[in-house]
């Protein structure tokens, strides 16, 4: 129950990130044509989107971090084994869920404190200094969210590690 319930969340985490991605790629598409327009045209007032630059940095931001997760468990981040792979199985077992634990408790940290930052920049009333004022904390709500699914991951794993007693990702389901 609780497998699946995690398994839907990091999936679920993936698809959004898919779809900033696509936004991304919408909104710079429309540029170009808008861009295409004016010089193909000469129309006497350039045609643009307001802060699309800034939109679409804010969507790429909320697609990296909420993708975290997804490729975490998909086995996408990149994983240092050159020395793994040469010790026995219960030391690199010991190893392994050291590392997994001072990523979670690191994850855990960085999710503290990007939320704070999030309710501040939420207090105070803060805005992108674009063309179009965005208040800051929605994007990054973003950041924080996907940071708490890493987190989750990274405790889920390591506590899955724990239990099985064997490494949970296997540098050779990677390869």
């Amino acid at each position: 129950m609780i497998r699946k319930l995690l398994d839907g969340l990091y999936n679920i985490s993936g698809a959004i990130a898919a779809g900033f991605l696509a936004l991304i790629c919408v909104l710079v598409s429309v540029q170009v044509i808008l861009n295409l327009i004016t010089k193909l045209f000469g129309t006497t007032f350039a045609l643009t989107i307001p802060s699309y630059a800034e939109f679409a940095g804010f969507f790429l931001a909320a697609a990296s971090f909420l993708a975290l997760a997804y490729t975490l468990m998909r086995g996408g981040h990149i994983r240092v084994t050159l020395v793994l792979q040469f010790l026995p199985k219960s030391a690199r077992l010991i190893f392994e869920v050291l590392g997994l634990a001072i990523c979670s408790a690191t994850a855990i940290y960085a999710t503290y404190f990007m939320g704070r930052l999030t309710y501040e920049s939420y207090s105070f009333g803060d805005l992108s200094p674009g063309i179009i004022a965005v208040p800051l904390w929605i994007p990054q709500t973003s950041l924080a969210l996907g940071l708490g699914i890493l987190a989750i991951a990274l405790t889920d794993l390591t506590i899955s590690t724990i239990i099985k007693r064997d490494l949970v990702l296997k540098p050779t389901d990677i390869e």
